[in-house]
């Protein structure tokens, strides 16, 4: 059986002030840097033998604070492609076009130049699975709340609009075992949960 622990980064700055990232490059803010640190003994006691992490620099710098600077980097687990959505407050988002907004959450819309639901699932999936072949029991995997919603749909068939936005720095576990995988822990965080995390 392998565990596949999932974190999502530490706050960022554009999450501090609800702004769209997609797949621009945001660095952790102070408060994501200090979730990030609290987290560390609770990855710590999972024991990871493999640590792998998107290559976008708020994962990266969460994976350091966690102890793991030199985590393998892949550009597959990357956060879904908000197109011209990139860097737009939600806030405006939903004045806009709550519909369309509403529509992006579920999995059923993408903005001009962002990647569809579909794809950026089979992306992330495929990803993933790459690194599920490597040696040992517990693989850690430093990405994004997206990245994560993506594998609970690719790997679980919990389709997007099932399921609440990943909290920063928080842990979630699969398991793979006989049978298929199995959802273990969802949205940990030291804490508390959070129902509200910014996208």
């Amino acid at each position: 059986m392998k565990r596949i622990i999932l974190v999502r980064h530490g706050e960022s700055a554009w999450n501090s002030v609800r702004r769209l990232q997609g797949q621009a490059d945001i660095g952790l803010s102070a408060r994501g840097e200090a979730q990030a640190t609290a987290l560390r003994a609770t990855i710590e006691a999972m024991r990871p033998d493999h640590v792998i992490a998107s290559d976008l620099l708020r994962a990266r710098h969460t994976a350091a604070l966690l102890g793991y600077p030199h985590a393998q980097l892949s550009p597959a687990l990357r956060e879904i492609d908000v197109g011209d959505w990139t860097g737009r407050a939600i806030g405006d988002l939903m004045a806009e076009d709550q519909d369309a907004y509403l529509g992006w959450r579920a999995g059923t819309y993408a903005p001009r130049g962002g990647e569809r639901w579909q794809e950026f699932r089979d992306r992330v999936t495929a990803g993933l699975g790459k690194a599920v072949s490597i040696p040992g029991e517990r693989l850690l995997v430093v990405c994004h709340g997206g990245v994560i919603r993506a594998l609970l749909d690719g790997l679980l068939g919990l389709p997007p609009k099932r399921i609440i936005p990943v909290g920063p720095a928080s842990v979630t576990v699969l398991a793979d075992k006989p049978g298929g995988m199995r959802l273990e822990t969802f949205n940990f965080s030291p804490d508390g949960p959070v129902f509200d995390a910014p996208d």
